[in-house]
């Protein structure tokens, strides 16, 4: 598994505002990836992507409101 965490400056949160945030990337070459942006702002961005094929996608912001959270793999049909 490898992984990467990159600083990123001048992005706009899910809340509006604009700032610095921290990206963390994981992936094993098998199916399985994880990356994440956490804003300065407290707000979170997150896709998660299994071995199966499912992807879940969510949304949070800085107050812990969630502005979206889904979830897709063959096993939900």
């Amino acid at each position: 598994m490898t992984g990467t965490k990159t600083h990123l400056t001048g992005e706009r949160a899910p809340c509006g505002r604009l700032g610095d945030a921290d990206r963390s990337q994981e992936d094993d070459f098998e199916g399985f990836r994880l990356d994440d942006k956490v804003f300065a702002c407290g707000c979170r961005q997150m896709r998660h992507e299994f071995h199966d094929g499912s992807v879940r996608i969510s949304t949070v912001r800085h107050d812990g409101k969630i502005l979206s959270d889904e979830h897709s793999g063959d096993h939900e049909a």
